[in-house]
């Protein structure tokens, strides 16, 4: 099921890709959006791109991305594309490696299908509703994923230019974090979907939709758990697009902590 909007979706990652790296490699202008965050031709051109690509393929299904105007006709839609072309803008800037293009589809207000590309290691996962999850490494071979059972010892993700203090300190209240790591964009929840680390909490009201919808089926198709920092459930194509209480992506259920 789906598997031709995850072809679609793949090929527009592609796409993009090409973009994006030609951007990364010469000298580019930062700008500051209202919402006081920064943007580049990079995220501007692969969301031309990937949106361009989308619509052409399937015209009848709406579109949230980053970078265009939201149009709320797509309340009334059963499918949407959510794209975030460039997540982890400052990591770009920063010239780390570590940004993603994310591109989601949200059916009913459930992700079905999810693709978060890493151009600059040529890394990809995807995932789609009921079909698993997959890393594909920098030499093309593809590798079914799927979370680790751990509930002690545990390694937590942190934004590596956006972390809260409450969830730098959450180590301190539970000792079953013995591990803190630094990662950029929505890498920090395919590591977990790979079974390399166990715990990320976002608590802050800034990020949105498009930030975490491509890995949310990567993650439960990995079975892992993503979920509102009280255990409430994150649904998509919202008229509010932020995510204001936060969210949270485990391993298990059993490392929800309170915060």
């Amino acid at each position: 099921m789906y598997n031709q909007e995850l072809k679609v979706m793949l090929e527009a990652c592609k796409m993009a890709k090409e973009h994006i790296l030609k951007v990364y490699h010469e000298d580019f202008k930062v700008e500051i959006k209202e919402d006081k965050s920064p943007v580049t031709k990079a995220d501007k051109g692969a969301d031309m791109i990937i949106s361009k690509h989308l619509k052409e393929n399937f015209p009848h299904y709406a579109l949230l991305t980053e970078e265009s105007l939201d149009d709320k006709s797509r309340l009334k839609n059963d499918f949407v594309f959510i794209v975030d072309p460039v997540d982890g803008t400052e990591d770009f800037i920063h010239r780390n490696d570590e940004f993603t293009t994310n591109i989601a589809l949200a059916y009913r207000g459930e992700i079905v299908a999810g693709v978060v590309a890493i151009p600059a290691k040529n890394e990809l996962y995807y995932a789609t509703k009921g079909d698993g999850a997959y890393y594909v490494d920098s030499n093309n071979q593809k590798t079914k994923i799927h979370v680790n059972d751990k509930l002690t010892d545990l390694t937590q993700y942190i934004s590596r230019f956006h972390a809260d203090s409450r969830e730098l300190n959450l180590k301190e209240h539970y000792p079953q974090i013995t591990r803190l790591v630094k990662s950029g964009s929505s890498i920090k929840a395919c590591l977990i979907s790979k079974g390399e680390g166990e715990v990320y909490y976002r608590v802050t009201p800034h990020t949105k939709e498009w930030d975490i919808a491509a890995f949310d089926i990567i993650v439960k198709e990995a079975g892992g758990v993503i979920l509102k920092p009280d255990g409430k459930k994150i649904t998509y194509n919202r008229e509010d697009v932020y995510n204001r209480e936060g969210f949270v992506v485990l391993n298990r259920i059993e490392n929800l902590f309170k915060i």
